[in-house]
């Protein structure tokens, strides 16, 4: 016992993952138990399926991993429903089993494996084609492993937690909450990325600089709620006519940013104006948007400076606003 528990600790230790703790311990388990398949199950309870996920067969019995039967017809729901974890006359106690009886399980032993809430994850079995005599103290160190894999389970569906947690922490700190674009600072990361990428590829990054003309009288007519709503109206315009590797982000209040790569100016400027002004409708407000003052510019194959390059797209808008504001006169 004491070189079992120490080869148990040994792995336990160097397992990084449920696959590299199980398929030692189901080795383990063939030594302790003597059965010819050791295995660990998981559990649709709602579909009704028992699936094998590991398993290690080194005998005439042959449990094939990858297997899935239904559940109601196992030997390891009867055994849960009947509180037997181990049987040497399967033939006799559960001969209505089709999977034991097209298998050839004589001899049968079963421990849950539970989360920590409760939930039933599966089951870790053994198995043999033989009659074999389990003695009380083997159902023991069956249940330390399922207790052992539980454990490791939980550590890894709290991984798997803190890293959509994190995810979602870093789409957020990078994501504008009322339009869903990008936020200055994810137009910061993304512009960097892209024009890194620009160097590489010998392509050229466009940046457009949005202002809302005439943004603030909307706000002050109708009130802020319709003003958010026209900011999401604007984005999700802005969304829908650039490609799906170019960049939507909100600069800030009514002012966007476009990156995108491959376009000419012109045609980049010409294709954001046509979606920008129209019809915006909410409720009985329906307001002929005229449109925003847009610049653009290109990087230089070296560029580097994001800020310095948003700085000149918004030189170049400022320059278009007062020639709008001129022609408007």
């Amino acid at each position: 016992m004491e070189l079992l528990l120490n080869r148990l600790a040994d792995q336990v230790a160097q397992s990084y993952d449920l696959e590299s703790l199980t398929r030692p311990m189901l080795e383990l388990l063939e030594t302790v138990t003597g059965l010819q398949s050791t295995y660990l199950t998981t559990i649709d309870e709602h579909r009704g399926v028992q699936h094998i996920l590991y398993a290690r067969n080194s005998h005439a019995l042959q449990i094939p991993e990858g297997l899935s039967v239904p559940w109601g017809d196992t030997l390891c729901k009867r055994a849960l429903d009947q509180g037997q974890p181990y049987a040497s006359d399967v033939a006799s106690r559960w001969g209505d089993s089709d999977a034991a009886r097209t298998l050839g399980i004589k001899t049968y032993v079963s421990q849950p494996v539970h989360t920590a809430d409760g939930t039933l994850y599966g089951t870790l079995c053994a198995a043999s084609g033989d009659c074999v005599n389990v003695m009380p103290a083997t159902l023991n160190v069956l249940a330390l492993f399922a207790r052992l894999i539980a454990q490791q389970i939980e550590r890894e569906a709290l991984l798997e937690r803190l890293r959509q947690s994190n995810q979602e922490l870093s789409s957020r700190a990078t994501t504008d909450t009322l339009t869903g674009v990008a936020n200055r600072r994810g137009l910061y990361e993304a512009l960097g990325r892209m024009l890194a990428h620009a160097r590489r590829e010998s392509v050229v990054v466009q940046l457009a600089f949005i202002d809302l003309d005439g943004f603030k009288p909307i706000n002050d007519q109708f009130g802020h709620a319709v003003g958010d709503r026209f900011l999401v109206h604007i984005a999700s315009r802005l969304l829908a006519s650039v490609r799906a590797s170019d960049v939507v982000g909100r600069y800030g209040g009514d002012e966007f940013v476009v990156i995108a790569i491959g376009d000419q100016p012109e045609e980049l400027a010409q294709r954001l104006e046509q979606a920008i002004q129209g019809i915006f409708m909410d409720g009985e407000i329906v307001l002929d948007y005229p449109g925003a003052s847009i610049g653009v510019v290109s990087a230089s194959p070296d560029e580097g400076d994001a800020e310095a390059l948003i700085r000149r797209a918004d030189q170049v808008m400022y320059q278009m606003k007062t020639r709008r504001k001129a022609a408007r006169a």
